[in-house]
């Protein structure tokens, strides 16, 4: 397996319970339209894009990151793009990573609004 597709499979590993697919602990008891408040919660949360606008800056960072890493290590030209490559896929994720956070936030806080007692 390559380092990207590693990469992208972490990534995908990582968020399946994650972002608009959290579920909050909550604490006390829940009401019949729990699993409705809950979905319609999910549902507005899916609406952020795990992926936007700054993600194209990220990997425009993570890359130049990467090959400027890889030029003084390496001394030579030979592993900047590679080193570019990696930067950018690490600039994405980590763009990826703070979005399905917020997505998971968007969640304890609209069920916070709905009346559940959230934990965390």
């Amino acid at each position: 397996m390559t380092l990207a597709a590693g990469a992208l499979f972490g990534l995908t590993a990582a968020c399946t319970d994650t972002g608009a697919n959290y579920q909050p602990i909550i604490d006390g008891p829940v009401g019949p339209n729990y699993n409705n408040d809950l979905a319609q919660c999910q549902q507005l949360a899916a609406s952020k894009p795990v992926l936007d606008s700054g993600s194209a800056g990220q990997a425009a960072i993570g890359a130049g990151v990467g090959a400027a890493t890889a030029a003084i290590v390496e001394d030579t030209g030979s592993n900047i793009g590679k080193g570019a490559a990696v930067g950018a896929l690490v600039g994405l994720t980590s763009n990826a990573i703070n979005n399905d956070q917020q997505r998971a936030n968007i969640v304890k806080s609209c069920m916070r609004s709905r009346g559940y007692n959230v934990v965390g």
